[in-house]
Order: structure tokens, then C-alpha cells, then sequence
């Protein structure tokens, strides 16, 4: 299956080294991405959680390599990246939480900055590697609470540790681009997403697996800010703009190398309260109430303006809110009737790469 802006023959034999394949996002990535051909070489801590996609959809029997070790481990990272030989360095290893962040501000800032420049060392020590995408987030942007969508000129910020150690990661990605990179011929480019939802994630504080714990522990689910505005998208959607700018880093260079906004449509803004409603309207026995206790702050309104991947990348959003929440409950569902969730995964790809 060809899709407009995936070449699954540019994918086929490529070596890739990704960072974080054990998380979320790098969990689909690995599926996706090994579905094509490509040599996955993972690099990641273990799951925080003892449920997660990695082991569910037994991702690492489809994958070339998997190392277990902390990012912030120079002498095991470079062993990885030199044994991996990588063409292209997907970088999503990160803390990724805004909560835990203000309880580890230490371990946030060691693992998103410090972690981001040890990658770019070791990768100036690998000739083979051509491109390289960095994920940060849509949180590395000053909030400043307003109703209009960010670009990606507008300046770094984050008041939590979490958001400002990935406003510093994309500091960092720019100043490596320009002192280090641009004469060697490694194209780099980092990239924000928005809220992404789908199947298989089971962190900590976060909207759609702890709906899923309190369902099962039959308790209503607990809201901090259930009007906060959110770039809600499938983790798909993402996905499908970071294997686009990779090729294009890899064919086309310096023209892509460059920060870049892959965040849904206006549509898909939507609060958390309605989220919640619209889950718990399908979901028998769910329902949930406002926790009125002082809450960490947390940004109320957030969206992108993703004008430049769409008109130079070709991407575009392709699942509505509701096609996205639909296909989170179908995959969870999946998974409580003990289905093979490899396959289940693989048919969501499917079903998306069709839409393209």
C-alpha cells in the first residue's frame, strides 16, 4: 500500500535508530515503520508502566535491535549508535509528563536537554546517518493563553519544567543545526505535535488511560481543568508527518531542515470536558466530576498553526475527533477481549494509510 507522501520503498532497508520505542509513540512508530522494511534499532528505559503497548503488541520481535538503557548514558548510547549504523535518527526518548516534571524537575531537565545533546555527540561520531527528527512538543511554546494557534517562529517558553525543558531542547536542536550539522550533509528538523490519543498508552496523568483505570476500578474519572483547550490527535496523525519529514530530510535536505508544527485541525480543539462527554456517552457505567483541590499549573488554552507542514510537506489531518476517540475505545476494547493487538495495531495503520 502506497500512501501520497509515505514511500514504503524509500522505508524498505533503511537502518533507523529510534530513541523512546518503548513509550507510546515510539511503540506505533516501531510497528509502522518495521511494516515498511525498515531496520528498527531501539534505544529507551523500560516502560514505566508494567502494561504498555511495547509488550502488549510484542513490538520487540519485530523490531532489528533493542538496547535498555538510559539516554543519559554517553558510553552505552554511542555503543548503540555505532553498532546501528543508522541512515536516519528518530529522537522521541524523553520525560514526558507535566505532573511529574514538577516533582522531578532534575531528572525532566537531565533526560529532555541533557539527553537531546548527548544524542547529537554521538551522532557526530556515525557517518552513516543522513537525517535526524527531534520530537518535542506543542508545550515548548511561550503560552500565552490566547485564542490564536502558534507558529513556529513564535518564541520558546514554559512556565512547568516539562515545557521548558523542551523549549531548551529546541534551542539546542537549532544551535547543533547551525554549529554543527549544516556543512556535514545531516539534515536536522524538530517537530511539535499536539495532544496525541490512541490505543496503548497507559501513562500518568493522562485524559484517556486514566479514564480507562477508573472504569475499571468503577470510580467516576477525576478532572483538574475540564475547560482546558487542547490539540487533540490520533497518535497516527503525528506519526505520518514525522515518516514525511524524515524522507524529505533524507532526499531533499537543508530545504526541510527546520522546526515544523504537525498539529490537527481547528476542529479537533476541543476542551477535556467534552472529550469526557463524548467518551462517557459511549462508554457504559463512566462518568466523571471535578477535583476542586488547588491544582500545578497547566496550560487552559493550546493549538498549533500547521500551515508550513501542510503546504510543504503535503501533510494533512486526516481523522476527525470522533474517528479519533473511536478508533482509542476500539483498540482498548480489542485489548480487553484479549485480541492479538499486533494485528489490531496493524489494521489501524492500515485503515489510516488508506485516508491518505
Amino acid at each position: 500500500m502506497e500512501s501520497v507522501g509515505i514511500s514504503r520503498n524509500f522505508w524498505n532497508g533503511k537502518n533507523v535508530f529510534l530513541t523512546g520505542h518503548t513509550g507510546f509513540k515510539g511503540g506505533w512508530l516501531s510497528i509502522w515503520l518495521s511494516s515498511m522494511g525498515a531496520n528498527i534499532h531501539g534505544y529507551s528505559l523500560q516502560s514505566k508502566t508494567t502494561v504498555n503497548l511495547f509488550s502488549e503488541a510484542g513490538i520487540e520481535s519485530q523490531i532489528k535491535s533493542s538496547t535498555i538503557a538510559n539516554i543519559c548514558n554517553v558510553e552505552s548510547l554511542q555503543k548503540a549508535i555505532s553498532l546501528a549504523r543508522p541512515d536516519i535518527v528518530i529522537h522521541m526518548a524523553a520525560q514526558p509528563l507535566v505532573r511529574y516534571s514538577y516533582k522531578n524537575p532534575v531528572e525532566t531537565y537531565q533526560t529532555n536537554v541533557m539527553g537531546t545533546i548527548n544524542l547529537f555527540e554521538a551522532i557526530k561520531k556515525v557517518p552513516t546517518v543522513r537525517a535526524i527528527v527531534n520530537i518535542t512538543t506543542d508545550k515548548c511554546y511561550e503560552n500565552r493563553e490566547w485564542i490564536w494557534p502558534y507558529r513556529e517562529n513564535e518564541p520558546m517558553g514554559g512556565i512547568d519544567p516539562y515545557s521548558s525543558s523542551k523549549a531548551c531542547a529546541e534551542l539546542v536542536t537549532s544551535a547543533y543545526r547551525k554549529s554543527f550539522f549544516s556543512n556535514e550533509n545531516v539534515y536536522l528538523a524538530s517537530v511539535r505535535a499536539g495532544n496525541v490519543i490512541g490505543g496503548g498508552d497507559w501513562a500518568e496523568d493522562r485524559l484517556i488511560p486514566d479514564f480507562f483505570r477508573a472504569l475499571d476500578l468503577g470510580q467516576p474519572l477525576i478532572i483538574r481543568y475540564p475547560e482546558a483547550i487542547r490539540p487533540w490527535q490520533h497518535v497516527l496523525e503525528p506519526l505520518a508527518g514525522y515518516i514525511m519529514l524524515a524522507e524529505k530530510l533524507y532526499n531533499n535536505g537543508d530545504d526541510f531542515a527546520s522546526s515544523w508544527n504537525i498539529g490537527p485541525d481547528d476542529t479537533n480543539n476541543e476542551t477535556v470536558e467534552w472529550i469526557v462527554e463524548y467518551l462517557c456517552a459511549k462508554v457504559p457505567n463512566a462518568n466523571w466530576q471535578r477535583d476542586f483541590e488547588a491544582q500545578l499549573h497547566e496550560a487552559s488554552t493550546l493549538k498549533l498553526d500547521s500551515t508550513k507542514a501542510k503546504t510543504l510537506l503535503g501533510w494533512q489531518s486526516q481523522w476527525s475527533l470522533e474517528k479519533s476517540l473511536d478508533k482509542t475505545l476500539e483498540w482498548y476494547m480489542a485489548w480487553k477481549n484479549n485480541n492479538n493487538m499486533l494485528d489490531v495495531s496493524m489494521r489501524q495503520i492500515h485503515s489510516y494509510e488508506s485516508s491518505i
